[in-house]
């Protein structure tokens, strides 16, 4: 208020009001203004469809990273493997946890990654890939993980080949960014 030159005279229910209205403007208008290529994490680890499962699965413990685009020989994202993937190939869907597979483990007194491990990517992975353009809106990409219940989508660019990856923490981190001065 101290940018405005003159008094204004509101009261503190006014100021909220427009406080609010103000603040779901600038939202609703970066939502759509903003573009997958400003928000996107241009390093991406991705894997190939013949990656073993077991180093997919490394690959993604490591990085501490929930999910990673799969591509084929020519650089195009053919799918995506996740940890939900592992966990459905394993036959786990009612109770898609970490938890639930350990429980499930100890009732079959056996372990049922052993059905798994020697495959490959392309074996386990979600496909066709759901992708999206570098110029895609983060409103557009915030419809999409709702109706398609996914938590990342793969960017490509013009030639369709991998140019990063948005998930639902970037844009999460981005909304709050825009407001630091």
């Amino acid at each position: 208020m101290k940018d405005i030159p003159g008094y204004i005279d509101i009261t503190p229910g006014d100021f909220k009001e427009i406080y609010q209205l103000a603040s779901r403007h600038a939202l609703k208008r970066a939502a759509e203004s903003v573009k997958a290529k400003d928000v996107m994490t241009r390093k991406v680890f991705s894997v190939k469809r013949s990656t073993p499962v077991e180093d997919v699965a490394d690959l993604l413990a490591l990085n501490g990273i929930s999910g990673a685009p799969v591509i084929d020989d020519d650089g195009k994202v053919a799918g995506i493997i996740s940890e939900k993937d592992f966990l459905t190939r394993l036959g786990i869907k009612d109770t898609g946890t970490v938890m639930g597979m350990i429980a499930r483990c100890l009732k079959n007194k056996g372990c049922m990654i052993v059905s798994i491990k020697t495959g490959k990517a392309e074996d386990i992975m979600s496909s066709p890939a759901i992708t999206v353009s570098e110029d895609i809106t983060i409103q557009e990409i915030a419809r999409i993980f709702t109706e398609k219940n996914i938590n990342r989508v793969p960017v490509t660019d013009s030639n369709g080949h991998l140019a990063g990856i948005v998930s639902r923490a970037d844009i999460v981190r981005y909304v709050p960014a825009q407001y630091k001065e």
